[in-house]
């Protein structure tokens, strides 16, 4: 059988808990009725799980405030915007120390869904205001959750914009010391160019064989050395060509 939502200790008017569902309260809304504002928030998320705490706060016709069926609702609200404010300097700093790709991605599966839930936090508390247009203490935690979720749209757009310069400053590397191999590779295939011949030269006259340059003078050698040389030089072209 499905969850039901939890019964908190106060009396909803019948138009709101029309809307609300049994298995949960849902996402982050505003539900008007009767001169009642129940004001559906959730708790700062926590990466690599679904679930979302809710966190209730009902605004009475008197203007006073509830939390989650219990008074002093308006403490309660300032207390989960500040939750989500100590989550963003967590984040600030571990993108400060951030070193490499790997914790910048892990900070960004961290950030991903806290930006998203502070733009919600922050969309609700505009419809909050909109639903009592008079009442300051809404217009004031309004303004404070549009700070909340601006400040984690930039630092996700930094920590993303670090990551991708890490990215390329990574594939430039590589595609330098790919270079790196490239030249030294057609340095010694021209190396091996040039000595090859006289490799070949020198291993057939050092064979024992009878050529009839054992006794000759030392000019042959030079010769042949020569040759040798101006061979290379030659499959040298070739192969720079």
């Amino acid at each position: 059988m499905p969850q039901k939502r939890k019964q908190l200790n106060w009396t909803l008017p019948p138009e709101i808990e029309a809307r609300l569902g049994e298995s949960s309260y849902g996402r982050q809304r505003v539900i008007a009725e009767a001169d009642h504002i129940l004001i559906i928030l959730h708790m700062p998320p926590v990466s690599g799980t679904m679930e979302r705490e809710p966190a209730l706060f009902l605004r009475k016709p008197d203007g006073s405030f509830l939390a989650n069926g219990y008074d002093n609702g308006g403490h309660k609200l300032r207390e989960l915007l500040a939750r989500y404010r100590t989550y963003w300097e967590e984040c600030d700093k571990a993108y400060d120390t951030a070193v490499n790709a790997e914790e910048l991605l892990l900070l960004l599966e961290k950030l991903a869904p806290l930006n998203r839930s502070s733009t919600n936090l922050r969309d609700t508390l505009q419809a909050a205001r909109d639903a009592a247009k008079q009442d300051r203490f809404l217009i004031e935690m309004r303004d404070e959750s549009y700070d909340i979720s601006r400040a984690f749209d930039l630092l996700t757009s930094d920590a993303k914009l670090k990551l991708d310069y890490r990215i390329a400053k990574n594939s430039e590397e590589q595609a330098a010391q790919a270079q790196q191999m490239t030249s030294a590779q057609h340095r010694l295939n021209v190396l091996a160019a040039i000595t090859f011949p006289i490799m070949a030269v020198a291993t057939v006259l050092g064979m024992n064989l009878r050529h009839g340059f054992e006794n000759q003078s030392p000019l042959y050698f030079m010769v042949v050395l020569v040759s040798g040389v101006v061979i290379g030089m030659f499959v040298k072209r070739w192969v720079a060509r």
